[in-house]
């Protein structure tokens, strides 16, 4: 598997620019979508025009996601508790939001670390796990090993947060204690609306002051932070680029989703309530926030048999974001690899990817390439 993955990276990124719509049959689908005039993407040829273009894509999102309250510039931190442990120093800490809602979180520091470390903020996952939220650090629900433990003894800073809904925030929401899980979701979800802001606004938000406090902390390199996660954690790693110049760059596993391609294939089901922007596809889809991301680093690992991210989609995602990659002139910095005969899962082979991809990207080791280290 390792090396198909590797040759499908290489090829497509060697036919990246090559047309890839294909005629597709006319169903309740197609009939739905044909009544969206979705614009096409389409990057200018000069660099200077397309940040024009991209402050203009910025300031759309920021439209979409609704109208909240500024952000401090750091969040008013209270630290918990402090506990060392093999490796790595674990804080836990809280912030209030501004918006009704107390965020905890977990810091993960190298053992002995002076200042000006690398850092990464890692987002958890959904899948339903509403119980885990940012305990996803410490354990191996989404991924091949611990993360926070496991990137702390390599040298980074890690710090990750629970979303709305997710670990303590579970049932914290404004239905109160008795609702939890889905219920909670949809509830915060209908709040968000009727204040003229949306769930995933305010999730990408908190993930934003959790950047500003990760910055902040006098043992991080403010200019070496890294951002990843899988599934939702993926998606919040891809928009925190896309609204954010900080993060140096990203790994996103899985939820490379094209929002055309996934409807066409009949997957809205896939994803939940939480993750839908009104308005979105009268300006643009899923490459238009992805290419914001250039020319720093971006690495993206998506399953071919993983129905939240049609495999068409991911194709055409990467064949509009690559000219852009270009005319930075960072080609190598964006890439997507493709795994065959591999679903929604976070593979050991993924996992070390995104290590060299931070240990080269963000640290700035000029350690082993992504293919190397697979190996």
């Amino acid at each position: 598997m390792k090396h198909a993955a590797i040759s499908i990276a290489v090829g497509f990124m060697a036919c990246s620019s090559a047309a890839v719509s294909e005629p597709v049959p006319t169903t309740n689908a197609t009939r739905w979508l044909a009544s969206v005039d979705v614009p096409e993407f389409n990057p200018p040829a000069r660099w200077d025009a397309w940040m024009r273009q991209r402050s203009e894509i910025r300031a759309t999102l920021r439209g979409l996601l609704g109208d909240f309250p500024p952000r401090p510039s750091v969040p008013a931190v209270t630290i918990v508790s402090r506990a060392d442990h093999d490796g790595y120093v674990l804080e836990k800490f809280t912030f209030p939001n501004g918006l009704g809602s107390t965020v905890p979180g977990y810091l993960f520091l190298p053992a002995n670390a002076g200042t000006r470390v690398p850092a990464i903020l890692y987002c958890h996952w959904h899948a339903g796990q509403y119980d885990i939220g940012k305990e996803e650090l410490l354990g191996t629900n989404a991924t091949p090993v611990p993360p926070g433990p496991t990137l702390a003894r390599l040298g980074f800073a890690v710090l990750g947060i629970d979303a709305y809904g997710f670990g303590e925030r579970n049932g914290q929401g404004p239905g109160g204690p008795q609702e939890k899980g889905g219920d909670g979701e949809m509830t915060a979800s209908k709040f968000s609306l009727w204040a003229g802001r949306t769930l995933w606004g305010a999730i990408v938000r908190d993930d934003l002051m959790a950047l500003d406090y990760l910055c902040s902390r006098p043992e991080v390199d403010a200019s070496r932070i890294g951002v990843t996660g899988i599934s939702m954690g993926s998606t919040r790693s891809w928009w925190l680029m896309a609204l954010d110049d900080r993060p140096r760059a990203a790994v996103c596993v899985a939820c490379m989703t094209r929002y055309q391609d996934l409807i066409r294939g009949g997957e809205l089901k896939a994803h939940g309530i939480y993750y839908f922007v009104p308005g979105m596809l009268r300006h643009f889809d899923t490459e238009a926030v992805i290419a914001c991301g250039a020319p720093r680093p971006m690495l993206f690992m998506t399953g071919d048999r993983d129905a939240g991210s049609p495999v068409n989609g991911v194709r055409a995602i990467g064949a509009r974001v690559a000219p852009v990659y270009r005319l930075g002139g960072a080609e190598s910095g964006f890439m997507s690899i493709i795994y065959p005969d591999t679903g929604h899962v976070y593979l050991p082979d993924m996992w070390a990817r995104m290590v060299s991809w931070m240990e080269v990207n963000v640290k700035g080791t000029g350690g082993p390439s992504p293919a190397a280290a697979a190996k």
